[in-house]
Protein backbone atom coordinates (compact mmCIF):
# COMPACT_ATOMS: atom_id res chain seq x y z
CA UNK A 1 0.00 0.00 0.00
CA UNK A 2 2.73 2.50 0.97
CA UNK A 3 2.68 6.09 2.17
CA UNK A 4 -0.05 7.60 4.36
CA UNK A 5 0.46 11.30 5.23
CA UNK A 6 4.25 10.80 5.53
CA UNK A 7 6.58 8.03 4.37
CA UNK A 8 7.59 7.01 7.89
CA UNK A 9 4.03 6.87 9.31
CA UNK A 10 5.01 9.32 12.07
CA UNK A 11 1.96 11.54 11.59
CA UNK A 12 -0.36 8.57 11.08
CA UNK A 13 0.73 6.85 14.28
CA UNK A 14 0.56 10.15 16.19
CA UNK A 15 -3.03 10.78 15.06
CA UNK A 16 -4.13 7.23 15.88
CA UNK A 17 -2.44 7.34 19.27
CA UNK A 18 -3.96 10.69 20.23
CA UNK A 19 -7.40 9.53 19.11
CA UNK A 20 -7.15 6.21 20.95
CA UNK A 21 -5.91 7.76 24.18
CA UNK A 22 -8.44 10.59 23.98
CA UNK A 23 -11.27 8.06 23.67
CA UNK A 24 -10.27 6.33 26.90
CA UNK A 25 -9.55 9.66 28.60
CA UNK A 26 -13.15 10.70 27.97
CA UNK A 27 -14.36 7.44 29.50
CA UNK A 28 -12.25 7.87 32.63
CA UNK A 29 -13.15 11.56 32.97
CA UNK A 30 -16.90 11.12 32.57
CA UNK A 31 -17.31 7.89 34.51
CA UNK A 32 -14.40 8.37 36.95
CA UNK A 33 -13.40 4.91 35.81
CA UNK A 34 -9.65 4.20 35.82
CA UNK A 35 -9.69 0.46 35.21
CA UNK A 36 -8.88 0.79 31.49
CA UNK A 37 -5.91 3.14 31.77
CA UNK A 38 -3.06 0.63 31.53
CA UNK A 39 -5.04 -1.50 29.09
CA UNK A 40 -5.35 1.53 26.79
CA UNK A 41 -1.62 2.13 26.93
CA UNK A 42 -0.57 -1.47 26.28
CA UNK A 43 -3.05 -2.19 23.49
CA UNK A 44 -2.11 1.06 21.74
CA UNK A 45 1.26 -0.55 20.96
CA UNK A 46 -0.53 -3.50 19.40
CA UNK A 47 -2.67 -1.24 17.23
CA UNK A 48 0.32 0.74 15.94
CA UNK A 49 2.32 -2.40 15.16
CA UNK A 50 -0.54 -3.95 13.18
CA UNK A 51 -1.45 -0.66 11.51
CA UNK A 52 2.04 0.15 10.21
CA UNK A 53 2.67 -3.43 9.12
CA UNK A 54 -0.58 -3.63 7.16
CA UNK A 55 -0.44 -0.11 5.68
CA UNK A 56 3.08 -0.61 4.37
CA UNK A 57 2.13 -3.99 3.01
CA UNK A 58 5.65 -5.21 2.23
CA UNK A 59 5.52 -8.01 4.83
CA UNK A 60 9.27 -8.39 5.07
CA UNK A 61 10.32 -11.10 7.53
CA UNK A 62 11.97 -8.66 9.96
CA UNK A 63 8.90 -6.41 9.94
CA UNK A 64 6.59 -9.33 10.65
CA UNK A 65 8.77 -10.67 13.47
CA UNK A 66 9.20 -7.28 15.16
CA UNK A 67 5.48 -6.59 14.91
CA UNK A 68 4.62 -9.99 16.37
CA UNK A 69 7.01 -9.43 19.29
CA UNK A 70 5.31 -6.12 20.08
CA UNK A 71 1.85 -7.65 19.70
CA UNK A 72 2.65 -10.52 22.06
CA UNK A 73 4.20 -8.17 24.63
CA UNK A 74 1.34 -5.66 24.43
CA UNK A 75 -1.42 -8.23 24.72
CA UNK A 76 0.27 -10.04 27.60
CA UNK A 77 0.84 -6.85 29.54
CA UNK A 78 -2.55 -5.34 28.71
CA UNK A 79 -4.53 -8.42 29.77
CA UNK A 80 -2.45 -8.84 32.94
CA UNK A 81 -2.91 -5.23 34.03
CA UNK A 82 -6.61 -5.27 33.21
CA UNK A 83 -7.24 -8.45 35.18
CA UNK A 84 -5.16 -7.10 38.08
CA UNK A 85 -7.07 -3.84 38.38
CA UNK A 86 -10.41 -5.64 38.08
CA UNK A 87 -9.28 -7.81 40.96
CA UNK A 88 -7.96 -4.93 43.08
CA UNK A 89 -10.90 -2.65 42.34
CA UNK A 90 -9.09 0.69 42.02
CA UNK A 91 -5.79 2.24 40.98
CA UNK A 92 -4.30 4.31 43.79
CA UNK A 93 -2.27 6.36 41.33
CA UNK A 94 -5.50 8.15 40.46
CA UNK A 95 -6.67 8.94 43.97
CA UNK A 96 -5.61 12.58 43.51
CA UNK A 97 -6.68 12.76 39.85
CA UNK A 98 -10.28 11.58 39.74
CA UNK A 99 -11.59 14.95 40.88
CA UNK A 100 -8.96 17.01 39.05
CA UNK A 101 -9.50 17.04 35.29
CA UNK A 102 -6.26 18.91 34.64
CA UNK A 103 -4.06 16.36 36.42
CA UNK A 104 -5.95 13.53 34.73
CA UNK A 105 -5.42 15.12 31.32
CA UNK A 106 -1.68 15.53 31.96
CA UNK A 107 -1.43 11.82 32.76
CA UNK A 108 -3.18 10.83 29.53
CA UNK A 109 -1.08 13.24 27.47
CA UNK A 110 2.06 11.69 28.94
CA UNK A 111 0.75 8.22 28.15
CA UNK A 112 0.07 9.19 24.52
CA UNK A 113 3.58 10.62 24.16
CA UNK A 114 5.04 7.54 25.83
CA UNK A 115 3.23 5.12 23.50
CA UNK A 116 4.10 7.04 20.33
CA UNK A 117 7.77 7.48 21.29
CA UNK A 118 8.40 3.92 22.43
CA UNK A 119 6.65 2.63 19.28
CA UNK A 120 9.07 4.53 17.03
CA UNK A 121 11.39 1.53 16.44
CA UNK A 122 8.62 -0.67 15.06
CA UNK A 123 7.03 2.25 13.22
CA UNK A 124 10.29 3.09 11.46
CA UNK A 125 11.15 -0.53 10.66
CA UNK A 126 7.67 -1.22 9.27
CA UNK A 127 7.83 1.94 7.15
CA UNK A 128 11.24 1.12 5.70
CA UNK A 129 11.70 -0.05 2.11
CA UNK A 130 14.97 -1.76 2.99
CA UNK A 131 15.04 -5.52 3.27
CA UNK A 132 18.34 -6.51 4.90
CA UNK A 133 19.13 -10.19 5.19
CA UNK A 134 18.97 -11.89 8.57
CA UNK A 135 22.12 -11.70 10.66
CA UNK A 136 23.46 -13.01 13.94
CA UNK A 137 22.18 -9.84 15.62
CA UNK A 138 18.63 -10.91 14.83
CA UNK A 139 19.08 -14.14 16.79
CA UNK A 140 20.68 -12.17 19.64
CA UNK A 141 17.72 -9.81 19.64
CA UNK A 142 15.19 -12.64 19.78
CA UNK A 143 17.05 -14.20 22.72
CA UNK A 144 17.12 -10.83 24.50
CA UNK A 145 13.39 -10.42 23.93
CA UNK A 146 12.67 -13.91 25.27
CA UNK A 147 14.66 -13.20 28.42
CA UNK A 148 13.01 -9.81 28.82
CA UNK A 149 9.43 -11.02 28.56
CA UNK A 150 10.16 -13.98 30.83
CA UNK A 151 11.58 -11.69 33.51
CA UNK A 152 8.75 -9.17 33.14
CA UNK A 153 5.94 -11.76 33.19
CA UNK A 154 7.47 -13.75 36.03
CA UNK A 155 8.09 -10.72 38.25
CA UNK A 156 4.58 -9.39 37.54
CA UNK A 157 3.04 -12.67 38.71
CA UNK A 158 5.32 -12.88 41.74
CA UNK A 159 4.40 -9.38 42.87
CA UNK A 160 0.69 -10.02 42.30
CA UNK A 161 0.80 -13.17 44.43
CA UNK A 162 2.76 -11.30 47.12
CA UNK A 163 0.32 -8.38 47.23
CA UNK A 164 -2.70 -10.66 47.31
CA UNK A 165 -1.51 -12.26 50.53
CA UNK A 166 -3.09 -10.47 53.56
CA UNK A 167 0.03 -11.00 55.65
CA UNK A 168 2.07 -8.94 53.19
CA UNK A 169 -0.16 -5.86 53.31
CA UNK A 170 1.98 -2.73 53.35
CA UNK A 171 5.22 -4.65 52.83
CA UNK A 172 7.69 -4.25 49.95
CA UNK A 173 7.72 -7.29 47.68
CA UNK A 174 10.85 -9.39 48.22
CA UNK A 175 9.71 -12.65 46.67
CA UNK A 176 11.35 -14.39 43.72
CA UNK A 177 13.12 -12.00 41.36
CA UNK A 178 12.24 -9.11 43.65
CA UNK A 179 14.95 -10.33 46.02
CA UNK A 180 17.58 -9.31 43.49
CA UNK A 181 16.14 -6.18 41.88
CA UNK A 182 13.97 -3.30 43.08
CA UNK A 183 12.00 -3.37 39.81
CA UNK A 184 12.65 -6.62 37.89
CA UNK A 185 9.52 -6.02 35.80
CA UNK A 186 11.00 -2.76 34.53
CA UNK A 187 14.30 -4.51 33.85
CA UNK A 188 12.46 -7.02 31.68
CA UNK A 189 10.53 -4.27 29.90
CA UNK A 190 13.68 -2.27 29.13
CA UNK A 191 15.32 -5.42 27.78
CA UNK A 192 12.32 -6.09 25.54
CA UNK A 193 12.45 -2.67 23.92
CA UNK A 194 16.20 -2.44 23.72
CA UNK A 195 16.24 -5.33 21.27
CA UNK A 196 15.08 -2.92 18.60
CA UNK A 197 18.49 -1.23 18.70
CA UNK A 198 19.86 -4.68 17.87
CA UNK A 199 17.24 -5.61 15.26
CA UNK A 200 17.29 -2.28 13.47
CA UNK A 201 18.99 -3.85 10.44
CA UNK A 202 20.62 -1.22 8.23
CA UNK A 203 18.70 1.82 9.45
CA UNK A 204 20.74 4.98 9.84
CA UNK A 205 22.09 6.54 13.06
CA UNK A 206 19.17 8.92 13.54
CA UNK A 207 16.74 6.04 13.77
CA UNK A 208 19.15 4.11 16.01
CA UNK A 209 19.12 7.02 18.47
CA UNK A 210 15.31 7.05 18.44
CA UNK A 211 15.33 3.35 19.23
CA UNK A 212 17.80 3.76 22.07
CA UNK A 213 15.87 6.66 23.61
CA UNK A 214 12.59 4.76 23.41
CA UNK A 215 14.12 1.73 25.12
CA UNK A 216 15.34 3.90 27.99
CA UNK A 217 11.98 5.57 28.71
CA UNK A 218 9.90 2.44 28.12
CA UNK A 219 8.99 1.69 31.75
CA UNK A 220 5.95 3.91 32.15
CA UNK A 221 4.05 4.88 35.25
CA UNK A 222 2.53 1.46 35.85
CA UNK A 223 3.09 0.00 39.30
Amino acid sequence: MGTVIDSHFLALTAIVTVGYQFFFFVITALLRFDKVTDFAGSTNFVILAILTLVVKGSWHFRQVVLSMLVIMWGLRLGVFLLMRILQWGEDRRFDQMRENLGKLAVFWIFQAVWVWTVSLPVTVVNASDRKPSLKAQDVIGWIMWSIGIFVEATSDQQKLAFKNSPENRGKWCNAGLWKYSRHPNYFGEVKIFRIFSVLKGDLDMAYSLCMLKSSIISPNARS
